[in-house]
């Protein structure tokens, strides 16, 4: 299982200059008017969540870049991403988005027979699924950031956005500001996102919003 925290400094340096080296792409910020009919989370896992994706540094640095690549040619903007042992998430916005999923289904085979052939294990099923959730509004795409972007740490690798390093967390917290990042976090808080919630109905959504602020200014 690959481990951020019990690397050596110099495993950490080694891990991040590899990253830079690749070139991973970052488009921007998101900014405050986003319209969410062209935005996507898009979720991709290994097969029964298996951590093919760290057998080693190299290979989660090569699939990040891999990924971003098809969505710097098939995404309006990338803008947030992260990805873990067995799967990643990418928060897009993209007019393609049927083309978006099958050239990442290209990806999978490519890696799936790479990576297979890596390690002496032709004809192992790699991936299992790709799919895009459509993001219903504000809220439900800036808590869907902050869970992106918190990902590792709810999932017990890392304690800070910051120390995991495939993902957009970094280059997200020096160009947005931690300022504005912290209210995002407070604003758009994730709870128990993924188990339910975020699978509301619009008009679900904006009273989900609605009861949200009111919360918030009765504090």
């Amino acid at each position: 299982m690959y481990d951020w925290r019990k690397m050596t400094p110099k495993q950490r340096e080694e891990t991040l200059a590899l990253r830079q080296t690749l070139k991973a792409p970052w488009h921007s910020p998101p900014h405050w008017d986003i319209e969410g009919e062209h935005n996507y989370l898009v979720s991709a896992a290994c097969y029964e969540h298996a951590p093919y994706i760290a057998f080693s540094a190299r290979r989660m640095a090569e699939c990040e870049a891999a990924v971003l690549a098809v969505c710097a040619e098939h995404c309006l903007d990338t803008f947030a991403w992260c990805v873990l042992p067995n799967h990643y998430h990418l928060l897009v916005r993209t007019d393609r988005i049927k083309v978006l999923r099958r050239m990442l289904g290209l990806f999978h085979g490519r890696s799936s027979r790479a990576w297979n052939l890596e390690e002496g294990k032709t004809g192992r099923k790699v991936w299992f699924n790709c799919f895009e959730k459509g993001m219903k509004s504000e809220g439900h795409f800036y808590a869907t950031m902050n869970y992106v972007h918190h990902n590792p740490v709810k999932d017990g690798y890392v304690e800070k956005w910051t120390d995991w390093p495939v993902s957009s967390a970094r280059e997200f917290l020096e160009r947005m500001g931690k300022e504005a990042a912290a209210r995002m976090w407070r604003e758009y808080p994730v709870m128990d996102y993924g188990m339910g919630w975020d699978d509301l109905g619009l008009g679900d959504w904006k009273k989900w919003e609605r009861l949200r602020k009111e919360e918030g200014e009765a504090r």
